[in-house]
């Protein structure tokens, strides 16, 4: 297929990798140059009350979560009082001017729509008018993966003024304005069509739970007659189920401690509440198990077929002889953690609350039958989620390439605007 994307007429070098060949007209520079001010922030004593208040009461102090929730800051989670801003020399950057992240999320863009200041990890950006202030944004929204080259590495990745200040930029003299709108405009469209797809992996998301769900508290067969469970949260199962304890499908055992089994050759998958982290040379089970958090992650039922061992914060079954494994891993998925689960801080889960948990509970044969209908089912909705996260990758590729070609110069998009 023809691109609709043209190049420029001709093009020289800019003499700077990460910009390449740049169309004739276009001027290579270095940030410092397009800005009128380049301003750091700080963070006042926070032992001090008198330097912070609640957001709306005082100056916005601007951090990287406030930037993570718009491209335009206006409220801040947590605002600054004058003797805040005096005592720590903080300057009040004005609406209007680029905020830019310097330290942990490197990068990361967004305006200031009132009248702010930041802490330490933001810089305040102030351009002059050798850059139309919309191509400023995409031209850093562009350098976000040239940073990762730049930024100096200990336990995190920083950035400084100086790195900053010299980063290159290309500079067209005529249709900033014109790149910018045109960006505005395909970007909008790109990550409208990203939504759509995040909407539908939320969808399927659903569609999976009520799939499983409705198979192992109603069963396959819509006309049996039904009965009431006694328990709530089951409601009606069929009349020809029983109710049945977890204790009575599976023994919970507790993971132990990994460290005498650690290797580097371990084979052996070590699963914690929040499933794989390592590998041992030893195994705790060998077969089929439903593994059930502990603590922490607690509400991710696993279904392991192989061996395995599992560390304090993640329990293993040992399933009966009258249980199809899977089935007890199905119906897992079902269970209401929030209900059982203790400790405000870290989600937890006792041995006894689970083995008193009650399922719905069919013939062996019948659960076999709900497990090949699950996998079956599971499987097709499992492959379209996949899909649409495949396509949120390439779109996401996609509207990287197309901001980093648009503000280079590798394609010339005036037409098309």
């Amino acid at each position: 297929m023809k691109s609709k994307y043209k190049p420029y007429p001709s093009y020289r070098d800019s003499g700077v990798e990460w910009l390449g060949e740049i169309p004739n007209e276009w001027k290579p520079s270095k940030l410092k140059y397009c800005l009128s001010g380049l301003i750091a922030g700080g963070t006042p004593k926070t032992t001090v009350n008198e330097y912070w208040c609640d957001s709306g009461d005082g100056v916005p102090w601007v951090s990287i979560a406030d930037m993570t929730k718009s491209t335009i800051v206006i409220h801040t989670k947590k605002d600054v009082t004058l003797e805040g801003i005096s005592d720590k020399g903080l300057k009040i950057l004005p609406e209007g001017t680029i905020l830019y992240s310097i330290f942990a999320s490197l990068g990361k863009v967004a305006f200031a729509g009132t009248s702010l200041t930041t802490n330490q990890a933001i810089l305040g950006l102030v351009s002059n008018n050798r850059i139309d202030k919309s191509f400023f944004y995409w031209v850093l929204i562009a350098l976000e993966g040239y940073v990762k080259y730049t930024a100096s590495s200990n336990t995190q990745d920083n950035l400084n003024s100086e790195k900053v200040a010299n980063f290159p930029v290309a500079l067209p003299l005529q249709e900033q304005q014109t790149i910018a709108n045109y960006l505005d405009s395909a970007t909008a469209k790109i990550d409208t069509l990203i939504e759509k797809q995040t909407k539908l992996i939320a969808l399927l998301k659903e569609k999976r739970q009520a799939v499983i769900s409705t198979a192992v508290t109603r069963g396959l067969d819509n006309t049996v007659a039904m009965k009431d469970s006694g328990v709530e949260w089951l409601g009606e199962i069929p009349e020809h189920w029983e109710v049945k304890k977890l204790k009575y499908s599976a023994r919970i055992q507790g993971g132990k401690d990994q460290k005498s089994v650690l290797g580097d050759n371990g084979k052996y998958p070590i699963y914690g509440s929040g499933g794989i982290f390592g590998y041992a040379n030893k195994y705790l089970h060998d077969g089929e198990s439903v593994l059930l958090g502990r603590k922490g992650t607690v509400d991710k039922p696993l279904y392991v077929n192989d061996k395995f061992w599992t560390v304090d914060t993640m329990y293993y079954t040992i399933i009966e002889k009258t249980t199809i494994a899977k089935w007890l891993y199905y119906s897992a998925t079902t269970i209401n953690f929030d209900y059982y689960q203790y400790g405000s801080a870290v989600p937890s889960m006792t041995q006894e609350d689970l083995h008193n948990i009650h399922f719905a509970t069919p013939s062996k044969n019948e659960q076999q039958r709900i497990v090949d209908y699950l996998d079956k089912k599971t499987t097709q909705i499992d492959s379209l989620a996949s899909k649409a996260t495949k396509a949120i990758e390439l779109l996401k590729e996609k509207r990287t390439a197309l901001i980093s070609s648009a503000v280079t110069g590798k394609i010339d998009v005036r037409e098309i605007v």
